[in-house]
């Protein structure tokens, strides 16, 4: 029997798992390269439509019929269509990938023919009661404080957030406003991996906010199924992927559950398994983050070479951070018509912000760089999450922002930008070998 604290850290690297397919050991070792090649690509030009998919094969299914009906395999054929239609604006989307061999797999499983009839999407009912995503007795080694510190103080919880131009906490409380144009990863452990995604707010400015998140929950013991959440724009989904609500089918699977707490607005995400707990919002256009997790997870990494990529855990780069003081001292006026003047835009973060912290600093900073209101409100809820899950109640506001001299912040990869062929062709050569 392994100590619990070294218990955690080993079997944590259960790897990836997809739909109902086990992730072999070479395809252990393709998914983080992925990952980091993903975070290269510049956002694209279309939308990835896979969440409207996943909506409709979720609406078609869930009126309580058996698996092994016609009617289900008629599901699935509309589904793998759906997934060829947009699969050309979806590739290197992990959500994407996840859903085709998802499918692959259940049309095996229930001896479906690609060919037939597709079925429309009808409206969604509620599971009955008593349904498995509502199971109350999870195992204890899916209770993240029962299962490794039934004897030992209370965890260290640490907090991250990202929201607005964007800025960023650590889990050290360390505070950044970034560039960060494009995928960068937030997040890589044993059990969680987190990408966000940042455009630009106004055509040729440089100010940018987070139009889409991936979180994706590693597959664990007799905990949960691999799973994934991805939301942007104007999508906001209550469920994963994958049209759950849960971890899946597995004993302990309701130890990871989402709940949406305003529709399209505000979702919640408890991962008790690891005893984290995650928000996610939108305002306005533009999604904000804000996840509490225990020391102990954030620092389960196999490579610890590599945590200088994740943001959450060494901040931005240096060559990424952006001095919102100084860009006030240097840029008193407007930047453009459609931003906000100083005074007005002091005014409207007093309303919402009346402790002058970093958060009310980082709420000016935004109505100058992108005249959206909105950012007034995502700089209040940010704080707002802090208060919820900050683990010291001492630290809610922040009043010196973060900036390390050079040799101490993260270093950007060598190559944040490599050309965008030679990078496809090494995605299609390692997808034909592990895909």
């Amino acid at each position: 029997m392994q100590p619990p604290r070294e218990r955690l850290v080993v079997t944590g690297r259960a790897g990836w798992m997809g739909m109902g397919r086990g992730a072999g050991r070479s395809a252990l070792g393709f998914w983080p390269t992925l990952a980091v090649l993903l975070c290269s690509f510049p956002a694209a030009t279309l939308p990835c439509r896979i969440l409207k998919c996943n909506s409709d094969f979720w609406s078609a299914t869930s009126g309580g019929h058996s698996e092994d009906t016609p009617e289900f395999c008629t599901a699935l054929r509309a589904y793998a269509y759906c997934t060829r239609r947009t699969a050309r604006t979806c590739r290197g989307d992990l959500a994407y990938h996840s859903a085709v061999h998802g499918i692959e797999d259940l049309m095996s499983q229930h001896n479906c023919s690609k060919d037939g009839p597709t079925s429309q999407p009808r409206l969604r009912t509620l599971p009955p009661a008593g349904d498995s995503q509502e199971r109350s007795d999870s195992p204890e080694i899916c209770h993240y404080e029962k299962s490794f510190h039934k004897h030992l103080a209370t965890p260290n919880y640490t907090h991250c957030g990202l929201f607005g131009d964007p800025h960023l906490r650590t889990f050290t409380d360390r505070f950044q406003t970034c560039k960060v144009q494009g995928a960068w990863p937030l997040i890589d452990n044993n059990y969680l991996n987190v990408q966000v995604t940042n455009t630009p707010v106004l055509p040729g400015s440089a100010a940018t906010a987070t139009s889409k998140l991936t979180i994706i929950f590693k597959n664990f013991q007799e905990c949960v199924d691999q799973k994934v959440y991805q939301a942007e724009m104007d999508e906001l989904p209550a469920a994963f992927a994958d049209g759950s609500k849960n971890g899946g089918d597995k004993h302990g699977a309701n130890s990871l559950k989402i709940t949406e707490k305003v529709s399209g607005q505000h979702v919640e995400i408890q991962a008790k398994y690891i005893g984290t707990t995650i928000v996610v919002r939108q305002v306005g256009r533009y999604l904000t983050f804000a996840i509490r997790m225990p020391e102990e997870v954030v620092n389960a990494v196999e490579d610890r070479d590599s945590q200088g990529l994740y943001l959450c855990l060494r901040g931005c780069p240096l060559n990424q951070q952006i001095d919102f003081q100084a860009v006030r001292a240097a840029s008193p006026a407007p930047a453009a018509p459609e931003t906000f003047p100083y005074e007005t835009a002091v005014a409207k973060c007093k309303e919402k912000l009346p402790v002058e912290d970093l958060y009310y600093q980082a709420c000016v900073f935004d109505l100058l760089t992108t005249g959206d209101v909105n950012f007034t409100l995502a700089a209040y809820y940010a704080l707002e999450d802090v208060k919820m899950l900050h683990s010291n109640k001492d630290k809610l506001h922040l009043y010196q922002r973060t900036r390390e001299l050079p040799g101490q912040a993260a270093t950007a990869p060598r190559a944040l930008a490599p050309q965008f062929p030679l990078i496809t062709l090494l995605l299609v050569s390692l997808l034909s070998v592990f895909l």
